[in-house]
């Protein structure tokens, strides 16, 4: 075990490495960052904009501004950025909470109810409740999730007038009518659309993985043994057939972990969420490198952590895998 977790962090060092090599070619291959102050300032002289190329060190090659950036990555610093003239280890660390809210909260609802829904599903497969859930989740992974959005803001928040339509915290419509002036109250009122959206799309996915899974399980022999040994069918479903059907879910689980960070950038943009997402799409716009480079490079580690994970679990809840 030991050996297996040194060999997979010494294979995330290429990986890092081109990885940030690519993305880092990319974006300076995209435009030059300074081309949007002289769109904003046309008076700026000449002068100004060297001082500031400079200052950024835009002026050297790319290879020397990338050993440069991989120099201050390694002291975890993510450099400073264009737009804001600040720290983006600051920015990413007060963004990245309220990112990281709805995505875990989002990501307990899909888990909750999937479970049930897919278990039952693939017990009374072909019935009319089986086909009706079906249905619902194909439907929730061919939506794209802006138009989702877009639709609960028109219904709830502009026709019925009950819930926000962006933001994290403040100006809830139901502070009139219900009285509520309680922070906590309020910022759960403004997650329920937010969360409900990114949840929906991963409920689909999850619910289709757990019941194509049960499916085969179910029909296993030692299922059939334990069914006719008397267990309760209860506990045949969720203590035997799901921990066998859990490994899918558990890469799905372990992918979706790994991009808790990195936010959902359309439903952060079209809810105006103060997360991450938001501000990789606000960076992206302005070309601000520093910022969509950190973002990107720290969602990539949080991807290669996260698949280790779940690869050493892998082991504990299957005892025929075993790591070498």
């Amino acid at each position: 075990m030991f050996r297996y977790v040194i060999r997979r962090l010494l294979f995330m060092i290429p990986t890092f490495l081109g990885i940030s090599i690519l993305v880092f070619a990319l974006l300076h291959a995209s435009g030059d960052p300074l081309s949007l102050i002289r769109l904003a300032s046309p008076t700026v002289d000449a002068e100004t904009l060297d001082n500031i190329r400079a200052y950024y060190g835009l002026d050297k090659p790319v290879p020397e501004q990338y050993l440069r950036w991989l120099t201050n990555f390694l002291m975890f610093d993510l450099g400073e950025s264009y737009r804001f003239h600040t720290k983006v280890n600051f920015m990413i660390g007060a963004w990245a909470f309220e990112t990281i809210k709805l995505q875990l909260v989002a990501l307990a609802i899909a888990i909750g109810v999937a479970i049930p829904l897919g278990i039952r599903s693939a017990i009374k497969q072909y019935s009319k409740g089986d086909m009706t859930v079906t249905a619902v989740s194909l439907f929730g992974i061919s939506m794209p999730p802006f138009w989702f959005g877009v639709i609960l803001i028109i219904i709830f928040s502009f026709y019925l007038n009950v819930l926000p339509p962006g933001g994290a915290y403040g100006g809830s419509n139901l502070w009139p009518v219900f009285g509520i002036k309680n922070f906590f109250l309020d910022a759960i009122i403004h997650l329920i659309m937010p969360s409900i959206v990114v949840a929906y799309v991963w409920l689909a996915l999850y619910f289709r993985l757990l019941r194509a899974n049960l499916l085969n399980i179910i029909k296993d022999d030692y299922i059939l043994a334990a069914r006719a040994s008397g267990i309760k069918e209860r506990v045949i479903h969720y203590k035997y057939a799901l921990k066998m059907a859990f490994r899918p879910l558990l890469t799905f689980t372990g992918v979706r972990l790994g991009l808790v960070i990195a936010g959902v950038p359309m439903t952060e943009t079209v809810f105006n969420w103060p997360g991450l997402g938001l501000l990789f799409v606000d960076s992206a716009l302005s070309l601000d490198f520093p910022v969509v480079m950190g973002i990107i490079m720290v969602v990539t580690i949080f991807m290669m952590v996260s698949n280790l994970i779940v690869d050493l679990l892998y082991a504990v809840i299957d005892p025929r895998v075993r790591l070498s």
